[in-house]
C-alpha cells in the first residue's frame, strides 16, 4: 500500500513539472501578486488639459441608467422604509449615538459636583474631562473659562451643571450649524465635489444625501459621478447607492482620469436636467501630494465648463479619528477651498467631542451629522440638540 502511493504521488508530481514547464518557461520572470497600492499618476494626468475632445469623452462613457419610477413611488418607498417602531426622533438617535461620548461627559461631571463643591480643582477636573471626549486642550479650556463666570446658587444639582455646560458648547456649534443650501443655477445643475481619506464614510454620505433629495420631496433629480477610479470596490459601492437613490451614475474603467469623468459627468446632468452634480473623490490620504494634486485639477476641469463650479466642496470626517480630524481639515484646505463638513459615525465613537474643537478652530459650515446606517440617519446639524445629547441631557 505504501508503494502504490509512492508511485502515485511521483506520477501526480511528473504531471505538475510538465504543466509548469508549459505555463511557465524557463527565462521567463515569475508572475508577482496583485497589489492594493494606488497606482501612481501618470504626467499628462496632472496637465490640467483634458487631451480627449469632448466628443470622444462623450463616446466613451458609461453611465448607470435611472430605474423607472414616479414621485409617488419614490414617496411609498420612503414611507416604506422607514422604521416607525423603535427608532424614535432625530435627538433620540442622537442621544444614543453620542452615547459612548455622552457617557464619559455625564459620569465626569456626576463625579466632580457630588463630590466636591465648583472650586478651582473641580474646574480643572472638567476640563480634563472635556479633553478626554475630545473636545481639545484650547476647546475645553474655553469652554470652563467661560462656565466658571456662571452664578450658582449652593450646591448645583448635577443637572443644572449640565445644562450650563451644554449651553456654552453650544454657543460654539451655532455659527457653524448651516444646512447645505441648494439652488441650482440656470447653466446647470448645482454641482457638490465630495471628498475625505479612505474610510471615512465618503461614499455612504454621498448615497444618503441623494437619497434625501431625490427620493424625499421634493424630489430633486440627482446625478453621481464616480470619481475615485482608484478602487473597484469604490465604483461598486456607489452604484449600489445610486440604485438605492433611483439616481443615475456616471463612471468610467478602473485609473481612468477622474478629472474627465467630472467633465463627463458634468455634461450628462447638464443634458438631463438634473438639479444636482455629486462627484465622489478617491480617498486621498493628505500626505500624498499627487493625490491631492489630481483632486485640483478637477476643480480646474470643472472651472472649464463654468468659473462657479464647483458650487459646493464638501469635507467628510470620521469621528472615531478624533483629534487626527484636524490634520485632515487642514490638508485639505490647503488643497480646496472647502465649504463645509459633514461628520459621520457618531454612533460608534467615543470622541464626539471633536465635532466642537473643530467648530472653534476651523469655522467652517457643518451641514449634517451620519449617527447609523440607514438612508435617514444622516441629518442636518442642530448645534443645541447636539450638545445637550454630548453632555448627557434627555430631551
Amino acid at each position: 500500500m505504501v508503494f502504490w502511493r509512492k508511485t502515485k504521488n511521483e506520477k501526480a508530481l511528473e504531471e505538475e513539472a510538465r504543466e509548469e514547464a508549459l505555463l511557465h518557461p524557463k527565462g521567463e520572470p515569475a508572475l508577482e501578486p496583485p497589489t492594493e497600492s494606488e497606482p501612481e499618476l501618470k504626467a499628462e494626468f496632472v496637465d490640467e488639459e483634458l487631451e480627449e475632445s469632448t466628443n470622444d469623452i462623450i463616446d466613451d462613457w458609461k453611465m448607470q441608467p435611472t430605474p423607472d419610477h414616479t414621485p409617488s413611488e419614490d414617496a411609498d418607498e420612503y414611507e416604506d422604509l422607514k422604521d416607525h417602531t423603535n427608532e424614535g426622533g432625530w435627538f433620540s438617535r442622537l442621544t444614543k449615538g453620542l452615547s459612548k461620548s455622552s457617557s464619559k461627559i455625564g459620569q465626569g461631571i456626576a463625579d466632580i459636583f457630588t463630590k466636591s463643591k465648583l472650586d478651582a480643582d473641580s474646574l480643572q477636573d472638567l476640563e480634563d474631562v472635556l479633553i478626554t471626549a475630545d473636545l481639545g486642550p484650547k476647546t475645553a479650556g474655553e469652554i470652563v473659562q467661560n462656565f466658571s463666570a456662571r452664578k450658582f446658587e449652593g450646591d448645583a444639582p448635577v443637572e443644572e451643571i449640565q445644562t450650563a455646560l451644554a449651553e456654552e458648547i453650544a454657543k460654539i456649534l451655532e455659527p457653524v450649524a448651516k444646512p447645505l443650501e441648494v439652488q441650482k443655477p440656470d447653466g446647470g445643475p448645482f454641482t457638490v465635489l465630495v471628498c475625505g481619506v479612505n474610510g471615512a464614510g465618503k461614499t455612504t454620505t454621498i448615497g444618503k444625501l441623494a437619497y434625501n433629495w431625490h427620493i424625499v420631496p421634493p424630489h430633486q433629480k440627482v446625478t453621481i459621478a464616480a470619481g475615485d477610479t482608484f478602487r473597484a470596490a469604490a465604483i461598486e459601492q456607489l452604484e449600489e447607492w445610486a440604485k438605492r437613490a433611483h439616481a443615475p451614475l456616471v463612471k468610467k474603467e478602473i485609473g481612468a482620469d477622474a478629472a474627465a469623468v467630472a467633465f463627463e459627468a458634468y455634461e450628462q446632468a447638464k443634458k438631463d436636467g438634473s438639479e444636482i452634480l455629486m462627484i465622489d473623490t478617491a480617498g486621498r490620504l493628505q500626505n500624498k501630494a499627487n493625490l491631492m494634486e489630481e483632486l485640483s485639477k478637477i476643480i480646474r476641469v470643472l472651472k472649464k465648463q463654468d468659473e462657479n463650479l464647483p458650487h459646493a466642496v464638501l469635507l467628510v470626517l470620521d469621528a472615531t479619528t478624533g483629534q487626527n480630524a484636524h490634520s485632515q481639515v487642514s490638508a485639505f484646505k490647503e488643497a480646496v477651498n472647502l465649504t463645509g463638513l459633514i461628520v459621520t459615525k457618531l454612533d460608534g465613537s467615543a470622541k464626539g467631542g471633536v465635532v466642537v474643537s473643530l467648530a472653534q478652530e476651523f469655522g467652517l459650515p457643518i451641514h449634517a451629522v451620519g449617527v447609523g446606517e440607514k438612508e435617514t440617519h444622516l441629518s442636518p446639524f442642530k448645534a443645541e440638540e447636539f450638545a445637550k445629547a454630548l453632555v448627557g441631557l434627555k430631551d
